[in-house]
């Protein structure tokens, strides 16, 4: 089989590989409009425009490290199921009273919540 793209010809390896890099794309938009619920928002200023482009791209970036790191690590966990995992974990900044040094404390964490935070600690 054969494919055309423009005036080239390309073998199917080549075809299959321009799909598979298409499908990676889509998939990149679709999780920039739901997980990370990015919409176009109209702006006036040039400096405004910019930051919204800067600030989704690197949600987007930081998505997909999360994606791989979790694929590395083998946890067997999406992106998505591990960020609402990450949002059920709270916690307390308290400042030493003698050494004025803060120090976070996170409240009563679950079996997946302590999973979850040793793949990164």
């Amino acid at each position: 089989m054969k494919g055309y793209l423009t005036n080239t010809i390309l073998d199917k390896e080549t075809v299959m590989a321009y799909y598979r890099q298409l499908w990676q794309i889509e998939r990149t938009f679709r999780i920039t409009k739901t997980d990370l619920k990015v919409r176009p928002i109209y702006h006036y200023k040039r400096r405004r425009i910019e930051a919204h482009i800067c600030i989704a791209f690197a949600a987007c970036k930081l998505y997909k490290e999360l994606e791989r790191q979790l694929e590395v690590k083998k946890c067997g966990l999406s992106a998505e199921k591990a960020l609402d995992i990450l949002k059920t974990i709270f916690g307390l900044t308290i400042t030493l009273p003698q050494s004025k040094e803060n120090k976070l404390m996170l409240l009563d964490k679950t079996e997946e919540q302590k999973k979850l935070l040793a793949l990164f600690s």
